[in-house]
């Protein structure tokens, strides 16, 4: 029965648990495939942990660090010496002749047949032979615009002959051929990087697609916003609605953290290894580590550290842990409480505010929509070390740590060497090749505001050896075995990790170093 295609599909789609992270898109999309598995990427990223050999694979033995820069025992202030040769480089995506674009209105017979496709009809759940005739009708319009409807479809629909209808229609549309095991992710990475803009109206039937899966994520999709709606994607996984201090009730999302349980060193080390990842956040003389397996399993945590309160969303796919105050906000806002949306944009996960639906760039921390952007929101950011448990807690012997209950039956979560070894699992289009995708980079701004991207593994070895980096009034510096960023009164610039690609994608005309 067609008409039961689209049906079967959301059926399946909303079988996730609400202790399973997102999963990647595959043949069947939305994939229901549980973490750990990974799909084949055109890139050849380096999946070595930052302070490692990158031929080391995926080993996460860490170097040898210290807490401060060790200078000469005597003799001036030796400048860091990188043997350029080093520091590994990446390769740019090939995708072919970017077709010719039209502008102005669509076609009445496109736009009706678009209407039959992804109009009232779907939100009433019916596919049926109209709705396959009006995907050849969009097919043979010429028009690559309206290509980005059809990968909104193909990203929930999961059956195979609709599947199959969608890629053959692109392939048409786009004049390429998509591979068939990743056919969203495949159409998605070619519009991204030829930049194809948008058909008219586009957002209409956009979220009629969206809020067909998930109902709640209707107040996200409005107009006039900061939002580039093209690039906004499916996650696989539904919406974090929970107010704030609800969030050990259980629900079908990734399941944010408000004021998580600690405990102290010791109590750390009944179930850390020393050589464990975590994340290391010191404010106002209180510090407190997240390990990284709790935080792929919550990906938010919205918390109080030395007096201030913040959010601090990880997104695994980017491999960024930020912080961002939500307390000193302008008078009459109240704190932002921030969630996961089950959203993506461009591989980054999409955050927003529980209390006024206000999405936000989980990257740059400003406020995209909502009453927040009306406000001119945009949130201060506070370093984030990315380290082992053994380095963090020799310099900050007071530190607590989160408590194993919050892993939530999940301690030895490791996404990024399992589900993302191989690299970036959700469309990027294209990248900058200065280096490999997935290599690690310290994210910083300067004073100006202009960006800059430090080598990790470079600034590492240069602080180990006693040499000193600064560029543009910002000062490196070792801390509890990782890298942070200081001006040269010592005051937190708000730097964080991030693979290259995410940086890079959010911040085009970065600078990079050691280069």
């Amino acid at each position: 029965m067609v008409c039961q295609l689209l049906l079967i599909a959301l059926i399946a789609a909303g079988c996730n648990d609400s202790t399973t992270n997102r999963t990647e898109p595959s043949t069947s999309e939305p994939s229901t495939t549980e973490p750990g598995t990974s799909e084949p990427s055109t890139s050849e990223p380096s999946t070595a942990e930052p302070g490692t050999n990158s031929s080391a694979g995926t080993s996460e033995e860490t170097a040898t660090a210290t807490s401060t820069p060790v200078p000469p025992a005597d003799g001036p202030r030796v400048e860091a010496d990188v043997d350029l040769a080093s520091v590994p480089a990446g390769e740019q995506r090939d995708f072919g002749l970017r077709p010719d674009v039209p502008t102005g209105e669509l076609a009445p017979e496109v736009l009706d047949a678009v209407d039959v496709l992804l109009g009232q009809r779907l939100l009433d759940r019916i596919i049926d032979e109209l709705s396959f005739d009006a995907i050849e009708t969009i097919a043979e319009s010429g028009d690559p615009r309206v290509s980005w409807w059809l990968a909104d479809l193909q990203r929930i629909a999961n059956n195979p002959e609709l599947s199959d209808a969608l890629r053959a229609a692109q392939e048409t549309l786009l004049g390429v051929d998509i591979d068939p095991l990743r056919s969203w992710g495949s159409t998605t990475d070619q519009l991204i990087g030829w930049d194809i803009p948008a058909p008219p109206n586009y957002l209409a039937y956009k979220r009629n697609v969206y809020i067909v899966i998930e109902p709640k994520w209707e107040p996200l999709f409005e107009d006039g916003t900061d939002i580039d709606w093209r690039i906004l994607s499916w996650g696989g996984v539904f919406i974090d609605d929970r107010p704030f201090g609800e969030t050990d009730n259980p629900c079908n999302c990734i399941p944010a953290a408000d004021n998580p349980i600690t405990t102290n060193s010791a109590g750390g080390d009944e179930w850390l290894d020393e050589d464990t990842i975590v994340f290391g956040v010191s404010i106002n003389g209180d510090s407190r580590a997240y390990p990284r397996s709790i935080m792929e399993v919550r990906e938010m945590v919205n918390d109080t550290l030395g007096g201030r309160d913040f959010a601090m969303p990880y997104c695994t796919l980017c491999g960024s842990a930020q912080v961002y105050f939500t307390d000193e906000i302008a008078d009459g806002i109240a704190r932002p409480v921030l969630r996961t949306s089950g959203l993506l944009s461009r591989s980054n996960k999409v955050m927003y505010d529980v209390n006024t639906f206000s999405i936000f760039d989980t990257f740059l921390g400003k406020a995209v929509s909502g009453p927040l952007l009306d406000a001119g929101v945009e949130l201060d950011q506070h370093s984030v070390v990315t380290t082992t448990w053994g380095r963090w807690k020799v310099d900050h012997p007071e530190t607590d740590v989160l408590d194993i209950t919050l892993a939530n039956g999940r301690p030895q979560s490791d996404l990024r060497n399992t589900r993302d070894g191989d690299g970036p699992i959700f469309p990027i289009g294209q990248v900058d090749d200065r280096l490999p995708v997935q290599e690690d980079v310290l994210g910083v701004l300067t004073a100006s505001g202009d960006p800059v991207a430090f080598h990790v593994n470079s600034a590492l070895a240069a602080l180990e050896r006693g040499e000193f980096i600064e560029v543009d009034g910002i000062n490196l510096i070792l801390d509890g075995g990782g890298v942070r960023a200081i001006d040269s009164d010592g005051n937190d610039l708000g730097g964080h990790q991030a693979f290259w690609f995410a940086w890079s994608q959010f911040y085009p005309n970065t600078d990079l170093w050691p280069m």
